[in-house]
């Protein structure tokens, strides 16, 4: 592999961290993006893995709401990798902490990669959620492919979705006026596996707590979600960045899992010691507390008992993707936890 300069923003984040290690392994030229330069303590585990591979590490700082702020970090690099995006389940005001961060960060983005005449492909990183909104909607198919679009998620019913689709389409729409860089788009299902950086503030480490501490003993909804590991999403974006041929979406997944088997490939392999739920509660009772427990009505009676699937054909055929199983997923992200002390 040719060396080469690529920027990532949001560069300490728990997809990031591994997209960052890998590349600096490969001996890349590696520039992250974080909000705060001053806070060291953030991304002192990455300067460490600068230290023990060939790559080297600069670290810029960069808003996604402001314009311009991504300029520097962007200037002179081939690649630009966009992670930056908030990842939150429920928000008092999505407008402001979900859409506006993920549509305008990936016009600012964009915008200073037209600016850096280097820049001959970015990989954003969108999300399943940008292919389908509720489970609902399989209805009629096999499964979901990269040709279809969320067209039901809005700021008031999934927001999350509605952020992430906004801001896939608001990159597709701005590479169409332009021939510099081509666009490459990664859209992972749920997230889960090991963090490099030992905090807990990310959706799917503090899932994994909500099973570990409790927070679901009483019971669970029949949840279907894809799951892939954070390890194989890196891999993803990083062949997506340095294969000539990679074009368009891939969805990437490793499979489709319920809540509940979440709860039971834990216990099978740390028997007794979590309080897991073992059992599914009905739908019915779910829908009529769901505005206790962080739901919506609506989310429940479009997603509970649903099934889903993925297709992951055209990563397999075209990036060479191979993916972990499930379990080994979460045996690994359930082992770092507690070495990381993030549950006890």
């Amino acid at each position: 592999m040719t060396m080469a300069t690529v920027t990532v923003t949001g560069g300490t984040g728990y997809l990031a961290s591994w997209i960052v290690r890998d590349l600096l392994k490969e001996g890349h030229d590696v520039r992250i993006t974080v909000r705060n330069k001053d806070k060291i303590e953030k991304y002192q585990y990455l300067v460490e893995f600068e230290k023990q591979y060939k790559g080297s590490l600069s670290v810029f700082e960069a808003d996604l709401l402001q314009e311009g702020s991504f300029d520097e970090a962007v200037q002179g690099a081939e690649v630009v990798i966009h992670t930056a995006s908030p990842f939150l389940i429920s928000s008092d005001n999505p407008e402001k902490d979900l859409i506006q961060p993920a549509k305008q960060g990936t016009r600012n983005v964009l915008t200073s990669v037209e600016k850096a005449p280097t820049v001959k492909r970015v990989v954003l990183t969108s999300s399943i959620v940008a292919i389908m909104g509720d489970n609902k909607e399989m209805a009629g198919r096999e499964a979901f492919t990269e040709n279809d679009w969320n067209t039901t998620s809005t700021s008031d019913h999934q927001p999350y979705p509605y952020s992430k689709t906004l801001a896939e389409q608001e990159a597709w729409k701005m590479v169409k006026n332009q021939n510099q860089y081509d666009l490459v788009t990664i859209n992972p299902s749920f997230i889960m596996g090991p963090t490099l950086s030992g905090r807990s503030d990310s959706t799917s480490i503090s899932t994994i707590q909500q099973f570990l501490t409790g927070g679901f003993k009483t019971g669970v909804p029949k949840l279907y979600s894809g799951i892939v590991d954070v390890r194989d999403v890196a891999k993803a974006h990083i062949l997506a960045a340095f294969k000539p041929e990679a074009h368009g979406r891939y969805i990437v997944s490793s499979g489709e899992v319920t809540f509940l088997e979440i709860a039971k490939i834990i216990e099978k392999n740390f028997p007794g010691k979590y309080p897991l739920p073992k059992r599914e509660v009905p739908k019915a009772l779910i829908w009529l507390i769901a505005p206790s427990v962080g739901l919506t009505r609506k989310y429940v009676k479009e997603n509970a008992g649903y099934r889903i699937a993925f297709d992951t054909t055209k990563s397999k055929q075209e990036l060479g993707m191979t993916y972990r199983a499930i379990e080994a997923t979460f045996v690994d992200q359930v082992d770092q936890m507690e070495e990381d002390g993030l549950v006890k």
